[in-house]
């Protein structure tokens, strides 16, 4: 045992030699102090330490057969190259480095590569997998400076696939993320997810022709082709709610409104009204309009306010505090009368361009949002219409298709206390 200690002792010493920081020699020298008393109780034998010089390189630590075996530092003049774990003259298990962009790395090599690590620089701090370059690559999760969260996929040092994140100001993300940017929650659509129809007087046909609505036919068949959508299964979905125009502006009616209604809640579908907003009507008028010609009875759905000006009208009516001035009064009216708020309907170029400039009703209101593209719309969403080209069994010609935002317990607590009572 006293040859042991001498050898530990002579080891030590190396290794505080060769390091610029006294504090940082004592810590790894300690870290090799163990290794070595391990070494010696465990496998009753103890590799040799040396220094080995290559060029400029010099290496400090244990060797066999004249190979890095063990605990070792290697350096390139006076600069830190590696420090920990060597196998057969390789980088093998926990060691550090400081790369080129002047961050430690805390990480684990196999067979001389970086496998994962973890560093911290200016933006924050990184833990998890790690590619030849040291740059984020797999799985991984960074906390920033700022206070935000990433956890998720990597690709050569930027977010990528899949992760869910916070922001700085505890935005929710989770989802794709493309080169760093969150492109939103991809949908699979599947038997499970609930979904809905909107109709109008257009699915009963176009001028003098009519063909009426096969109720105890209705499902949907086909989820359209104007958007990119990735499906499991085959398309044969239940259709949940229905969604029926009711009234638009002060004066249009939809005649197959009370007929459409009474046939889909006889065959057990959930229905909601809705009204169309215009722009040149008093926003009082159409909401008494539209609570005089529609049904809300027990278990409906909230009703809708279908809202898709031009930028030409809202000009026109005098810009868009106007605008959401007029919408305020007719959510305000409805929700009175009926005794549960309003849902807007709007489209995603709506919500991008004027949305932000009423933040109340984007707080304070459910968003039903046409949107016909890949990812979940970022809003307080309760519908996505996620296409205009749809088919249902039962219903001649194309039919917008809707889908829940949640699941089935999500739906029944909708049910339970947002619907009509």
């Amino acid at each position: 045992m006293t040859s042991i200690f001498m050898r530990i002792s002579r080891h030590c010493h190396c290794l505080k030699s060769s390091l610029l920081h006294p504090t940082q020699g004592a810590f790894l020298a300690t870290v090799s102090v163990i290794f070595l008393l391990f070494s010696a109780c465990s496998d009753h034998h103890l590799t040799t330490t040396a220094t080995l010089h290559k060029g400029q390189y010099t290496y400090k630590g244990q060797v066999d057969k004249g190979q890095y075996q063990g605990y070792g530092i290697l350096t390139f003049k006076d600069s830190v190259v590696y420090c920990g774990q060597w196998k057969n003259g390789k980088r093998q298990g926990y060691g550090w480095i400081i790369d080129p962009e002047g961050r430690k790395i805390n990480g684990v090599w196999n067979e001389d590569t970086i496998v994962s690590g973890t560093f911290t620089d200016s933006l924050g701090t990184y833990k998890g997998e790690l590619d030849s370059l040291y740059r984020p690559h797999g799985h991984g999760i960074f906390i920033g400076t700022d206070g935000s969260y990433y956890n998720g996929d990597w690709s050569k040092g930027k977010r990528n696939h899949f992760g869910c994140g916070l922001t700085a100001k505890n935005k929710l993300k989770v989802g794709d993320w493309r080169n760093d940017t969150y492109r939103g929650e991809r949908v699979t659509y599947t038997a499970e997810r609930i979904y809905g129809i909107d109709i109008s007087r257009y699915q009963h046909g176009k001028g003098r022709k009519t063909y009426p609505i096969n109720w105890s036919r209705v499902r949907i068949s086909h989820l359209g082709t104007i958007s990119r959508k990735r499906v499991n299964g085959t398309v044969n979905y239940k259709i949940s709610f229905c969604y029926i125009k009711s009234t638009e502006g002060k004066s249009l009616r939809n005649k197959f409104y009370l007929s459409d209604y009474r046939q889909a809640k006889a065959h057990g579908i959930h229905c909601g009204a809705y009204h169309f907003f215009s722009t040149i009507s008093p926003a009082a008028q159409q909401a008494r309009f539209f609570l005089a010609n529609s049904k809300f009875q027990r278990g409906d759905f909230p009703p809708v306010l279908d809202v898709e000006p031009t930028s030409k009208q809202i000009h026109a009516m005098g810009g868009t505090n106007v605008l959401f001035a007029r919408i305020r009064t007719w959510l305000r009216i409805v929700q009175q009368h009926t005794g549960v708020r309003p849902i807007l309907y709007v489209g995603q170029s709506f919500v991008n361009r004027y949305l932000p400039l009423a933040p109340d009703i984007k707080r304070d209101y459910m968003i039903w949002i046409a949107r016909y593209g890949e990812y979940k719309p970022d809003v307080r969403l309760i519908y996505w219409q996620l296409c205009p080209d749809g088919r249902v069994s039962g219903i001649r010609g194309e039919v917008d298709i809707n889908v829940f935002n949640g699941y089935s317990d999500q739906y029944q607590q909708f049910i339970q206390n947002e619907t009509i009572k």
